[in-house]
């Protein structure tokens, strides 16, 4: 079974986590999405590039929610978010995915 890339998961939970948010009118729903694949995205930068960049990488993923709120005043909402998506998984492709 091939492996998801973490950077695929980390964007996927940003853009996930916000359209759950969006579309169900649940931010609580939408904030599960963006922790479970959080999650999933730091054991797997956790393994491949040890904790360190473990720590990093779930700071970027973190600052990427919380960077996209006052970015979507200027910006949009889905521009802010996919942008912040595209930041992450370049990171996380960056640190730990190109090495797999």
């Amino acid at each position: 079974m091939a492996r998801v890339p973490s950077a695929a998961i980390a964007a996927g939970g940003l853009v996930g986590g916000y359209g759950v948010a969006r579309w169900t009118k649940q931010r609580q729903l939408g904030g599960a999405v963006l922790a479970v694949a959080g999650a999933a995205a730091a054991r797997q930068w956790h393994r491949r590039a040890g904790g360190r960049a473990a720590g990093a990488l779930t700071a970027a993923y973190v600052a990427g929610f919380a960077g996209s709120h006052p970015l979507a005043r200027k910006v949009g909402a889905w521009p802010a978010v996919l942008g912040a998506a595209g930041v992450v998984a370049l990171a996380s492709w960056a640190v730990a995915d190109r090495r797999a």
